[in-house]
């Protein structure tokens, strides 16, 4: 603990907002694996120029490295955005998406089991009764 400065994680519970991944959340996953000392101005521009997508729109927007040891997400939540980087401590992401697109929407059932390192290939989930 530097200066005082104390981590605390709030929940809802508490009455403080968090960025929550529901039916109807937006996910976008980039092809390319990009260099992951990348922050929150080079992915804001990556979005724009190379996926020609709106970071403003409140997508979660999925990056990987060429090891494919971690994941990095930004999403824009009214306010201000939010980098959110997530490295595997053994081994590397389990899949991937290859596409020739620049980027593939991805639902939000398999962006959950992107975050924990699933394959969506090989989990058969039950089809949505209607299109939300």
């Amino acid at each position: 603990m530097r200066h005082g400065i104390r981590a605390t994680v709030w929940n809802k519970v508490e009455g403080v907002a968090m960025i929550q991944i529901t039916a109807q959340t937006k996910s976008f996953v980039a092809i390319d694996p990009i260099d992951f000392r990348c922050g929150i101005d080079s992915l804001y521009g990556l979005i724009k120029e190379t996926l020609k997508l709106d970071p403003y729109s409140g997508a979660i927007f999925s990056f990987t490295n060429i090891r494919r040891c971690g994941i990095k997400f930004l999403v824009y939540d009214g306010q201000g955005f939010w980098l959110m980087h997530k490295r595997l401590s053994r081994g590397k992401l389990s899949w991937w998406p290859s596409s020739p697109e620049d980027a593939i929407e991805l639902d939000p059932k398999n962006l959950l089991l992107l975050l924990y390192n699933g394959d969506p290939g090989t989990v058969n989930f039950q089809s949505n009764w209607r299109e939300i």
